[in-house]
């Protein structure tokens, strides 16, 4: 069996948005509590693959026990997805070895920029050790290996942006798109377990309102759907319970076995 920890659920900002007084930025339910979305998945022979290194990391490493990172699969390269890549490197003190980095040519690049004093170290530099990192570029669409586990890609439409999903046996994770393209959904049947971005119920241009993503779940049919991605105008206590039959919100800290 493998296992899946969502460590954040929330969107871009977080939840609590920084110096909002809002009712679900001042709640007490750990539900609405979101840190940036990532995930982390578990192997039968200990390998874990972090999905994405936000800038909420560190801090949900240690809330969840994050014992070994041994691979990082990041889905895109915006800010809220990318910025915790330095915080790796306490995994390489832990765990003694380099750890490989996988995405789209556009997120690797994305990667280059971001941590140019990581990927194009000075010759001069004197500091600390830096973030042992390999990168390893895969394309949108195919099958990729990572720690002998076999996920399958294929590419969703965030704006401008092209972002990585992925199917690894019976669960799908699917962050930051906004209509699911018909090619993707062909890959999605016969799913246990979806994760799918549903930002809130107004309209956004770059990703799923809460009714598209129910509307995509319904046309999928998996088993359990859980919205991520989630921001501070949805209330777990609120929406959670007009969710259809087999729909949820997601929230910090749920685990999955599959």
């Amino acid at each position: 069996m493998m296992r899946f920890t969502l460590l954040g659920s929330g969107t871009s900002t977080g939840v609590p948005l920084a110096g909002c007084r809002c009712a679900v930025c001042t709640s007490t339910n750990p539900k609405n509590l979101r840190n940036r979305t990532s995930a982390l998945i578990e192997l039968p022979s200990g390998f874990a693959i972090l999905v994405d290194a936000g800038p909420d990391l560190r801090h949900q490493c240690i809330a969840h026990r994050v014992r070994r990172i041994d691979a990082v699969l990041y889905t895109h390269g915006h800010a809220d997805h990318i910025l915790g890549t330095d915080d790796l490197r306490s995994y390489n003190f832990i765990g003694r070895h380099r750890i490989s980095c996988h995405g789209s040519q556009e997120t690797l690049a994305s990667l280059r920029r971001s941590f140019s004093y990581i990927f194009d170290q000075s010759s001069g530099y004197v500091g600390g050790l830096l973030p042992q990192l390999d990168l390893h570029e895969f394309p949108h669409e195919g099958v990729i290996e990572i720690g002998g586990a076999s996920l399958e890609t294929f590419p969703l439409p965030h704006g401008d942006v092209q972002v990585t999903g992925f199917r690894l046996g019976d669960l799908a994770y699917c962050t930051d798109f906004k209509g699911l393209p018909d090619s993707a959904a062909k890959k999605l049947q016969g799913l246990k377990y979806l994760f799918i971005d549903g930002i809130r119920y107004e309209p956004h241009n770059t990703h799923n309102t809460i009714e598209e993503a129910v509307d995509i779940a319904a046309r999928l049919k998996p088993e359990r759907t859980f919205l991520i991605h989630t921001t501070h105008s949805v209330d777990y206590d609120e929406v959670n319970p007009l969710l259809p039959p087999g729909i949820e919100l997601g929230y910090d800290g749920i685990t999955i076995q599959f």
